[in-house]
Order: structure tokens, then C-alpha cells, then sequence
């Protein structure tokens, strides 16, 4: 939409408050009820109109230019086999620090397709969809019916596998995977606990809890038999966290290492399932 937000501004004012006279000036309309009326909405329209204008962006790595992270990716588009599938939800768009952008500048268009919403069908998703339900689809999402992707059969001399990963925290994503049938209709695999997460400047249930980008990095890393994949995604996760903390950020331990260690700030909640969960994540069990 061209109309600037100052517009929007003048406009609803002049519609809401506007004399029975349309042609009249709206100043004319406040000095009529009088002179008292010195903080009226007449005097608005006189002020001037200020007009935000956004950082200018990088197009490549869609971060403001003067934070740009294109140092930092490859040089050229990795060239892999497997096909990425971004199921994200809607609030993860308007996070700052968000990875996935900086997944989709690391491979090309084809090979990572981003679908934002948090109800997919045939009708509005038709491709998602088929690639559903393609024998050589699989989806990561940890659970007690997920095998480790480290221990799957892969026929790598046929074609090309998709992988699923969900976008959104963690009680986002398991509302979506549980919320679309079409997502249980994939083998579902998990990666090996044992990694710890290198997002250190957004907070995770658990040490073992992964961003989008490490996922798809790791993930890739093991599809295309290629460790350098992983080193080489991960580079401007490193940066950009090596930035946020350089100019003020702080280190955000997991819930899990915060409540074993007797420093989680936050008040306890009330609510028994929530407190399950809590116990959960400090026993270690699976959420």
C-alpha cells in the first residue's frame, strides 16, 4: 500500500472530527466552537507530518545494509540434492533475529521454499501437499515415533528427498504438526540429542532444542554426506549472534539450565499441565 502512515493519520482525524460543511477547512471548524478549544484537533492538521522511513535492507541476506551478513554466506549458492520445505507460522515473520532468511540466501530458491500459515490443505497448498505425500518426503520433528536421521536407510542414487522442518517455537510447532494430518503422512525423524545449540541469544526449552537454521544445516549436512554444508550455513548464525552480543545482548541460557540451577526468573506457573512440563524439562524427559 503507497499511503504513508502520516497520511493514515491525517485522514482518520479529518474523517472522524469533520464539520457538517465538507468544504470547510478543519481549522475553521475549531476556531467556530471557539477559542478555548486551543488543544482541539484543529491545530493537529497544522502540525507537520512525519514520515518513518525503514533501514535501508540487504537484498540478499534481508538484514539492514549497515548490519548486513553476506560476508558471512557462501560465496556462491550451496548445490545440494535435497529439497527444503519451511513450514512457518505467521508470527515468525515478524521476529528480528529470525534464521530462516539467512537459510534461503546460503541455497537456491528451488531447493528451499519457505509456506507461512498455520492450517495447510490441498486447495490453498496443493504442492505442500504432494511433497506430503511423496514416499521420498520426511519430516523433522522429535517425538517417540521419530527415528534419528543419523540411523536412516537413504537411497541417495534415486531421486532427490524433501524435508519438512516446522518454523516456530516450540508450542507453535507442536500445534502445527499436530494440528495438520498431512504432516503425519511423512517418516518422521529427529537429529541426535547430544547437539547444543549455537542460537545463544534466544532463549530454548532445552540445550538440545535447535534453531530452523542449525536443523537445516545439520540436517542437510547428513542428507548430502558433506560436513563442510553444516560449517558453512552456520557461519552467519555465528555472526550475527557475535554482533548482538558485542552491542548489548545477553548470553539466554535454556529453561532447562535455568531451573536446574535455581535461576529462572520468571514466576512459577500456576497451571498444573505447565508445571508438568517444568518437572519435564528438568528431569530430562522428552516434551
Amino acid at each position: 500500500m503507497d499511503t504513508q502512515p502520516g497520511d493514515l493519520s491525517a485522514l482518520s482525524i479529518s474523517d472522524k472530527y469533520s464539520t457538517t460543511a465538507p468544504a470547510e477547512p478543519l481549522h475553521c471548524a475549531a476556531t467556530h466552537r471557539g477559542e478555548d478549544s486551543a488543544g482541539g484537533f484543529g491545530e493537529l492538521s497544522e502540525l507537520p507530518i512525519e514520515i518513518n522511513e525503514r533501514r535501508p535492507t540487504c537484498l540478499r541476506c534481508g538484514r539492514p545494509q549497515k548490519v548486513c551478513l553476506c560476508p558471512f554466506l557462501p560465496a556462491c549458492r550451496l548445490e545440494v540434492s535435497t529439497c527444503l520445505y519451511i513450514v512457518q507460522h505467521p508470527a515468525e515473520e515478524s521476529r528480528v533475529l529470525r534464521t530462516v532468511p539467512l537459510l534461503a540466501a546460503c541455497l537456491s530458491p528451488e531447493k528451499c521454499k519457505v509456506f507461512v500459515g498455520r492450517r495447510f490443505n490441498e486447495e490453498r497448498n496443493p504442492e505442500l501437499v504432494a511433497v506430503c505425500q511423496d514416499p521420498r518426503t520426511l519430516i523433522l520433528y522429535p517425538g517417540a515415533n521419530a527415528e534419528n536421521l543419523e540411523d536412516v536407510s537413504l537411497d541417495t542414487s534415486a531421486a532427490a528427498y524433501n524435508v519438512i522442518i516446522i518454523d516456530g517455537t516450540w508450542s507453535q510447532a507442536k500445534d502445527m504438526f499436530h494440528r495438520n494430518a498431512l504432516f503425519r503422512l511423512p517418516k518422521q525423524v529427529q537429529l541426535n540429542s547430544s547437539l547444543s545449540s549455537q542460537y545463544v541469544i534466544r532463549t530454548q526449552p532445552t540445550n538440545m532444542c535447535l534453531s530452523t537454521l542449525e536443523c537445516a544445516a545439520v540436517t542437510l549436512s547428513i542428507m548430502e554426506k558433506n560436513k563442510d554444508i553444516e560449517e558453512l550455513i552456520l557461519r552467519p548464525l555465528r555472526a550475527l549472534c557475535s554482533f548482538q552480543l558485542q552491542h548489548g545482548a545477553q548470553v539466554h541460557h535454556s529453561k532447562e539450565q535455568l531451573l536446574r540451577n535455581g535461576t529462572y526468573a520468571k514466576p512459577m506457573p500456576k497451571n498444573k499441565r505447565k508445571i508438568k512440563r517444568m518437572e519435564r524439562l528438568v528431569t530430562n524427559q522428552n516434551i
